[in-house]
């Protein structure tokens, strides 16, 4: 069970305190001075048996122009709307003051749920300011000291029940349907309904992976046109996957943002080690996955173990190289991502690779064309007499091998299943076909039925051993010359 705590208040109430209380590490800078918090500041929270995010943000200013304090409100005000749970601190030493009053009516407005806490309640000093707390309208003031870490067991006695609504209230994933089976009428013809197609009950749901820092928050705020997500320079600021619905050029579409994936000997942080894991889990979530590449350091070995795991679960892929306004040889760069790309990902050859940039918007054009042209590839149909005729051409062109003087025949072949396209050939002696034939087949069907990128399932069922004649002789003769065979056998058989 996770959730989203954003704490907020005014300036010096005490919140980035209440922060390094709730982490059990002081990572907040804290300070008398009033405003020292200015950025939103991620930790890894526990009170009890609760384990969450929570979000120390900058102090609530009565202004909204463009000034440093105006724009500290507004990233505040965007942790309000993204948190499951806000928790407004006011100072119990000096009571509730009329920014107090007016943050209080903006959090009934815009929080999705409110815990009102009066810190700095020790003593009798701070009796009288959070009895007047009640006056909010937002319920019962925890007296709390961040400082002492008094009033922790009240706030786990209010977070727990709320825990558990968030967690009713979100929306689980819709896993999309894969391997999906074709009937005889589908195999045969290559048509179908085309329910498969992005609709608003239906959105089309890609998965955005790549390494630390490569820039996946950033695509995914332009292409919503908002700063849902966190971004900056630091790489890992992501610790999970995040699915945020949108309309992508007039497409619905539902895009997971994923925790950037190290190789296993550099992840020593446990929170980064669930974060890589739910990353994975938001592939299987996903249709189509984007593998976004920072161009300056392109195809490490990390990025083909990405790329090689969205292939091996069977989704559609696209290479997205990112940071592309940054780059001066253009020609020459693009060259050698293709090359690189086609020698380093054989499985995933005719692949898209487009060149974006997150932080500009230019080449989300290109990006969704191609997303689009892989889902449509890994919903393919071919009708079973093309892909006989097709067959026949190929064995053809390059007969199976004969091991032993025994041919290898290959006699029939259907697609059984689409996305990913799925076809399986009767044979015979299929234990002796070698792999390389059967790649063969699969660039084939790349080549001629325009399957690029996408991944191809191909399996032989040895018809070998189904002889529609292997049990005639044991059945029982007919005919005038029945009664002979019988006077034949001896007496008891």
């Amino acid at each position: 069970m996770s959730f989203t705590l954003a704490i907020v208040g005014r300036p010096n109430v005490g919140k980035s305190t209440l922060f390094n209380r709730l982490v059990g590490k002081r990572l907040a800078l804290v300070d008398d001075q009033p405003g020292v918090t200015r950025d939103l500041r991620e930790g890894d929270a526990r009170l009890g048996d609760l384990r969450f995010v929570v979000i120390d943000s900058a102090g609530l200013e009565m202004v909204e122009d463009d000034s440093l304090q105006g724009r500290m409100r507004r990233l505040t005000e965007r942790a309000v709307d993204e948190s499951d749970i806000c928790l407004f601190v006011i100072d119990a030493r000096v009571g509730v003051t009329a920014a107090d009053e007016y943050f209080a009516d903006i959090l009934r407005k815009r929080a999705k749920h409110v815990i009102l806490a009066a810190n700095k309640a020790e003593g009798a000093a701070g009796e009288a300011g959070a009895a007047e707390g009640w006056a909010l309208g937002l319920g019962e003031p925890l007296q709390i000291s961040a400082e002492h870490g008094e009033g922790m067991e009240d706030l786990y006695r209010v977070l727990k029940p709320l825990s558990e609504i968030v967690e009713s209230e979100r929306p689980a994933p819709i896993a999309p349907a894969v391997e999906v089976t074709l009937s005889e009428a589908e195999a045969e013809s290559g048509e179908g309904a085309e329910d498969w197609r992005p609709s608003a009950a239906r959105p089309l749901q890609i998965a955005v992976i790549g390494r630390p820092n490569a820039g996946k928050s950033t695509l995914i705020n332009k292409i919503i046109g908002e700063d849902r997500l966190l971004t900056g320079p630091e790489a890992g600021i992501t610790r999970d996957s995040i699915s945020v619905r949108t309309e992508f050029m007039g497409t619905p579409t539902r895009i997971f943002d994923t925790a950037g994936m190290r190789r296993k000997s550099r992840i020593t942080d446990k929170v980064e080690k669930l974060s890589v894991a739910d990353g994975l889990r938001a592939v299987r979530f996903a249709e189509v996955v984007v593998v976004l590449l920072d161009v300056a350091i392109p195809f490490e070995q990390q990025d083909l173990r990405i790329a090689d795991f969205a292939e091996t679960e069977g989704r559609a892929v696209v290479v997205a190289a990112n940071k592309w306004d940054l780059e001066e040889d253009k020609p020459h760069k693009l060259n050698e991502l293709r090359e690189a790309f086609e020698r380093l990902l054989p499985q995933l050859k005719g692949a898209p690779l487009v060149t974006v940039s997150a932080r500009t918007g230019k080449g989300l054009d290109r990006l969704h064309a191609a997303i689009l042209r892989a889902h449509e590839v890994w919903n393919r149909r071919v009708p079973t007499a093309r892909l006989n005729q097709w067959l026949s051409a190929m064995t053809e062109a390059h007969p199976p091998p004969a091991p032993g003087g025994r041919r290898i025949r290959l006699r029939y072949m259907t697609q059984v299943k689409t996305r990913p396209p799925g076809f399986v050939v009767m044979a015979t002696h299929t234990d002796q076909l070698p792999e390389a034939y059967r790649r063969y087949l699969v660039n084939g069907l790349r080549a001629d039925f325009d399957l690029p990128g996408t991944p191809i399932r191909l399996s032989f069922r040895d018809q070998g051993t189904k002889n529609p004649y292997k049990d005639r002789s044991n059945k029982r003769p007919t005919g005038a010359l029945a009664k002979h065979k019988d006077r034949q056998k001896p007496k008891g058989s």
